[in-house]
């Protein structure tokens, strides 16, 4: 906390003629100013017209470079909050928002009823770290040598320099076998998934498997496109795929083989030789999603199931874990007679993607800015993760972290009975994480029941580094 106070009579000209009180929350100094400052104005405490301390004075109360309070006055002037005219110094606007003043007997809210402080649920990377300069100096790369077609209606499978620089990049980081006339891309998995319900119901396939933990949102979009999904049972070894025999009408399986989604363990050895088998003797598929295959931290990624039949398994892969999900652009890897049939299914919706998005990638890619975005991600979450796993086993030692070293998120085994509690906790903590329960999926006829089993699943990687630290000590205290 800092305060301004008026200068007696008999000393220099104030800067500042009210007291100024302001309580830094948050991780970031120049945020936490920032909104200080703005709450401050939006109260009526600092009133219109008034004088704000010179940057370098406020820098020096503060501890903080002048730098950061340089910043967040500019930002705001910006937004309107402040004026800033030369030998007047900084003050504050004559005509700002109204205060908001609650009714006397309306209670205050509580920040916890509104936006969590910290957010540890799964499916974002890290965006502070999105590569904003090596992408624009790929885009601007990729436009000047874009040909003329590139701006019209293309291939729906997508341009031929993404198809081929993924083609090149997945043989290598995942093994997987794919000629660029064997790829289509696609706006992301979603996307991706989507097309392949489309054909498999031209294919009059009535049921596809899924894993029994998982994202509701995709077993959704099979449902909704006509199709049965049955659960397959996941234990520590993976998807129980020995379970196949007994489900009837199953045409397709979608597996997360790599790292399961969201309770880490990898699929064995044997179930993946089973699954190709089973996928072999009936003519069914195998959908692979390899969401974070490229994330493994304690030995080399496990290759794409993939590459042990390019002909029975449809790969997708999207940039959504590796850059960012807002990119937009995902790719499947299809067996040769399925490509004229998802571009049959591409054609009645989401035909094209972006062009110059693809270009940018395929030059990213080729010019190898992915490939050690990639490496110096992986270090950044393994440290991630490291740094949760000592701090569990110094103030939460009866808390187990459950599956692989890999992936953006990990589980965290708790004792019976406690899931919900800790959930609640931690939302009283402001922090955003959900339970193993939430992600379940269990139907009355598939011949097994849910042990018991309370978890938490948490996404360390989205946190920005600023903000991790808080998150990470709001997580711990909220054990049991």
């Amino acid at each position: 906390m800092v305060h301004h106070r008026p200068h007696s009579a008999a000393g220099p000209p104030p800067e500042f003629g009210t007291d100024l009180h302001l309580e830094l929350h948050g991780p970031g100094l120049r945020a936490g100013l920032t909104d200080a400052l703005r709450q401050a104005v939006r109260t009526g405490r600092l009133a219109p017209s008034s004088r704000l301390p010179a940057s370098r004075s406020l820098a020096a109360d503060l501890g903080v470079s002048r730098n950061t309070v340089v910043e967040s006055y500019a930002e705001l002037v910006a937004e309107g909050w402040l004026t800033a005219q030369q030998g007047s110094g900084t003050r504050v606007a004559t005509r700002v928002p109204e205060p908001h003043r609650a009714a006397p007997d309306a209670p205050r809210a509580k920040p916890d009823e509104h936006r969590p402080r910290y957010g540890l649920l799964t499916g974002a990377p890290d965006l502070a770290n999105f590569p904003r300069t090596q992408w624009l100096i790929a885009a601007r790369r990729a436009l000047t040598a874009a040909p003329h077609d590139a701006f019209g209606y293309g291939d729906a499978r997508g341009r031929m320099e993404l198809r081929t620089a993924l083609a090149d990049y997945l043989a290598r980081a995942r093994g997987v076998y794919a000629g660029p006339e064997r790829i289509v891309i696609c706006s992301g998995f979603h996307h991706g998934l989507a097309l392949m319900a489309q054909a498999l119901r031209v294919r009059r396939v009535r049921a596809v498997a899924v894993e029994a933990y998982g994202l509701d949102l995709y077993r959704d979009l099979l449902r909704n496109a006509g199709l049965y999904t049955p659960p397959l049972y996941v234990d520590e070894s993976g998807a129980r795929i020995d379970d196949l025999a007994r489900l009837r009408g199953v045409g397709a399986v979608l597996l997360t083989p790599a790292h399961q989604y969201p309770t880490g363990v990898a699929l064995c050895p044997e179930r993946r030789t089973a699954a190709v088998d089973w996928a072999r003797g009936t003519g069914g598929l195998l959908l692979e999603d390899d969401y974070d295959g490229e994330f493994r931290y304690d030995r080399q990624p496990v290759g794409a199931l993939q590459g042990l039949d390019p002909q029975r398994v449809v790969y997708f892969g999207s940039v959504s874990k590796s850059l960012a999900p807002g990119v937009r652009l995902g790719w499947m890897v299809l067996p040769e007679e399925l490509v004229p049939e998802i571009v049959t299914a591409k054609g009645h919706g989401d035909y094209m993607t972006s062009a110059l998005e693809q270009l940018t990638l395929a030059e990213f890619i080729v010019s190898g800015a992915y490939g050690r975005h990639v490496r110096s991600m992986r270090q950044r979450y393994r440290r991630r993760r490291d740094e949760l796993v000592t701090a569990l086993r110094q103030r939460a030692p009866g808390i187990r972290v459950a599956g692989m070293a890999a992936g953006l998120q990990a589980v965290l085994e708790l004792p019976r009975g406690t899931e919900s509690s800790v959930v609640q906790a931690a939302a009283r903590q402001g922090l955003a994480v959900r339970g193993l329960t939430q992600f379940g999926y269990e139907v009355a006829d598939c011949g097994w029941q849910f042990p018991e089993r309370d978890a938490l699943v948490v996404n360390y990687a989205a946190p920005s580094d600023s903000a991790w630290a808080g998150a990470l000590d709001a997580l711990c205290r909220v054990m049991p």
